[in-house]
């Protein structure tokens, strides 16, 4: 297999991301919707304070999005929280831990960032796993977090902090 590439987004990714998205392997363990606009994306993409936007690529192909949001409330500054996404096909390659490795980095290097924060759906026993290993530990449980498929799902709160 090629060499995972992890970049900032940018506008011409726009489409490759809300492709991934709109899967329903990728959408069934995330808050997204289906059937997503690309207008959606276009204003979720743009550039806003506090928002980091990366993608990983094979081959120049987009297979992975991350989205990394800095709290700007002064006494939360410390905090980041994320957001992670690998296209169906392109799952236990390594995409997901190379993108929050990259993520790690800037956060503890570049963003003053000492406590990354995630939600997953209790059952995304693979996501857990990844966030696991790369130090990531559950403090809690949200019962009811999120409605999926016409039924509310627990989620486990996460945390690494530096």
């Amino acid at each position: 297999m090629s060499d995972i590439v992890i970049r900032h987004a940018e506008p011409r990714d726009y489409d490759a991301i809300r492709q991934i998205h709109a899967q329903p392997e990728v959408y069934h363990n995330t808050l997204q919707v289906p059937h997503p606009s690309m207008e959606m994306w276009q204003e979720r993409l743009a550039d806003r304070p506090g928002i980091k936007q990366l993608v990983a690529c094979i081959d120049d192909i987009v297979v992975g999005h991350l989205t990394i949001e800095v709290a700007q409330r002064p006494r939360r500054s410390h905090v980041a929280d994320f957001g992670i996404c690998v296209g169906a096909q392109w799952h236990n390659r390594g995409v997901a831990s190379a993108l929050i490795r990259t993520m790690i980095d800037m956060c503890d290097n570049w963003l003053r960032v000492d406590r990354i924060e995630l939600t997953v759906f209790v059952d995304n026993a693979p996501a857990i796993a990844v966030y696991k290993k790369q130090g990531f530990e559950i403090e809690g449980t949200g019962k009811k977090y999120g409605l999926r498929n016409g039924e509310y799902v627990d989620a486990y709160f996460m945390a690494r902090v530096k």
